[in-house]
């Protein structure tokens, strides 16, 4: 049951994600940052793919996806569209690592040690999914504040 749930609240999110970067009416916006705003909409974007394509794609679904972490913070001026076309294909990346657990695994200990200790890995995921809605409100409060 719980990996249905997480299926709904990522999909829904991920799709989120993607309106909120369509619906910049100035592509160029997605890039800004100002005074006290650090990481542009793009940057939480390449952010949060890289995050899933890691925690959910390399590890889960064994995609083979190697992350470049510094660079989701110092790339600038991808395209739209191309944005677009990454968070669609999350969306598979994390559908198929979903569609491949069972109950049984979210008991497991997750594979990775990420915050300094075990957990198990319906935990990781449930951090995960509220992590992704957390940049998603900051997504969508930057392009409300500044895509002007």
């Amino acid at each position: 049951m719980i990996i249905e749930t997480l299926k709904i609240l990522f999909n829904r999110d991920l799709e989120r994600l993607k309106f909120e970067i369509e619906s910049y009416e100035f592509e160029k916006q997605i890039w800004v940052v100002d005074k006290n705003i650090s990481n542009s909409a793009g940057n939480l974007c390449l952010h949060l793919i890289g995050n899933l394509n890691t925690y959910l794609g390399a590890e889960i679904a064994k995609t083979g996806y190697v992350r470049d972490r510094p660079l989701e913070f110092s790339l600038k001026d991808i395209p739209q569209s191309e944005l677009i076309s990454k968070i669609e294909n999350t969306i598979l990346v994390v559908n198929n690592a979903l569609d491949s657990l069972s109950e049984e695994d979210l008991k497991k200990t997750y594979p990775q040690i990420v915050f300094e200790k075990e957990m198990t890995t319906g935990f990781f995921l449930v951090h995960l999914a509220t992590y992704l809605g957390y940049h998603l409100g900051q997504i969508n409060y930057h392009r409300r504040l500044l895509d002007f």
